[in-house]
């Protein structure tokens, strides 16, 4: 486990069940609160199944093959997680960086546009859509997602990245309640990468996450 900022950096291998990660998010939010444990950013990748935020709509759920779908406790709707995406947890104490929500969001966004750029890719925000976007016009599609929850001041859950996940998949649900626009990948756009590579930008993006965050 490495730090950053004194934030601990935990990296899975393997699939981690969805239940797990619930669980130590929970214990780990608490024992921050409570002064016991430091914050922590959890990189990992789940076996294919739906999350349903706090506002998802069962219309946006389809489900053809059949994945277990959890209720997540975050803010949104439906989101896909499955191997080949990069999901990261963000356990922070907003008591110590800022009760600001929008502001996490916008450094949240800001870290994955960093980090992407940092492997060669262009991407976005767009006004009205929560993710990160890549392309233009009828091609933009989306690459990475969203999904925070807040228990007293200190965030849980985080984004998801999509690496080189199976993009069918995504067909399941309505992403997010976005259905006008594709979803996209790393490997779509033929950037072929290892995870690790993935979680190197990431972690050279963090510090500059953290400024933004406590501004």
């Amino acid at each position: 486990m490495d730090r950053i900022d004194d934030v601990e950096w935990r990296v899975s291998e393997g699939l981690v069940p969805y239940e797990e990660a619930l669980a130590f998010m929970e214990q780990r939010a608490a024992a921050i609160r409570a002064g016991d444990a430091a914050e922590c950013v959890w990189l990992l990748e789940h076996p294919p199944l739906f999350t349903a935020g706090t506002s998802a709509d069962p219309a946006e759920l389809f489900n053809t093959s059949g994945f277990p779908v959890y209720d997540a406790g975050r803010g949104g709707r439906y989101t896909y997680h499955g191997p080949g995406q990069r999901v990261g947890y963000v356990m922070l104490d907003l008591d110590r960086r800022g009760r600001d929500v929008r502001r996490l969001v916008h450094s949240l966004e800001g870290w994955i546009i960093s980090t992407l750029a940092d492997l060669g890719v262009s991407a976005h925000r767009a006004d009205g859509r929560i993710g990160i976007w890549v392309g233009e016009g009828n091609d933009e599609a989306k690459i990475a997602a969203l999904g925070i929850r807040i228990k007293r001041w200190v965030t849980l859950h985080g984004f998801s990245i999509n690496v080189a996940p199976d993009l069918s998949h995504f067909g399941g649900i309505v992403p997010c309640g976005i259905s006008e626009f594709g979803v996209s990948s790393l490997e779509a756009l033929g950037k072929e990468m290892t995870m690790s590579r993935v979680d190197d930008s990431l972690k050279r993006a963090f510090p500059i996450f953290l400024k933004d965050l406590s501004h």
